[in-house]
């Protein structure tokens, strides 16, 4: 049995709470907009990590964008999903497992595209940074 362990954000932290203890994602939000939370496992700790991602979804699968804000680097919950792909992802008050896939090339302009769509400031987090902004789609998977 895994040990879950809290974000050291705060932000993070809080959104994590408010969502487990209404036990639905709308109990959170960034900027206005609607959340999903990805529950994933630490590559190093094992632990059980949760993190809310925006929700862009499209025919019954999701992106995550692992945006860190345009930061230089790419967010901690990236090398967790790229060492354990198989993560849970809620959506409102439904949980399903999902394998996360890295894009590129057409595929992830295409997604990118909604990304954008969905939440708006992506390009901007795009353009102060020289690095590509990773984009994984979700896709279900069997539990």
């Amino acid at each position: 049995m895994t040990t879950f362990r809290p974000s050291p954000t705060s932000w993070v932290r809080n959104q994590v709470a408010a969502i487990e203890a209404a036990g639905t994602t709308e109990a959170a939000d960034i900027q206005g907009m609607r959340v999903v939370l990805l529950t994933m496992t630490g590559r190093k700790s094992g632990d059980t990590l949760k993190v809310p991602l925006m929700r862009v979804e499209h025919e019954g699968a999701y992106a995550a964008v692992a945006s860190k804000g345009g930061a230089p680097d790419n967010p901690q919950w990236y090398y967790n999903v790229v060492a354990n792909p198989d993560i849970m992802l809620q959506d409102g008050t439904q949980d399903r497992p999902v394998r996360a896939r890295m894009l590129d090339g057409d595929e992830r302009a295409q997604w990118w595209e909604r990304c954008v769509d969905a939440f708006p400031p992506y390009a901007e987090y795009q353009a102060n940074t020289d690095r590509t902004i990773p984009v994984f789609v979700l896709e279900p998977r069997a539990a």
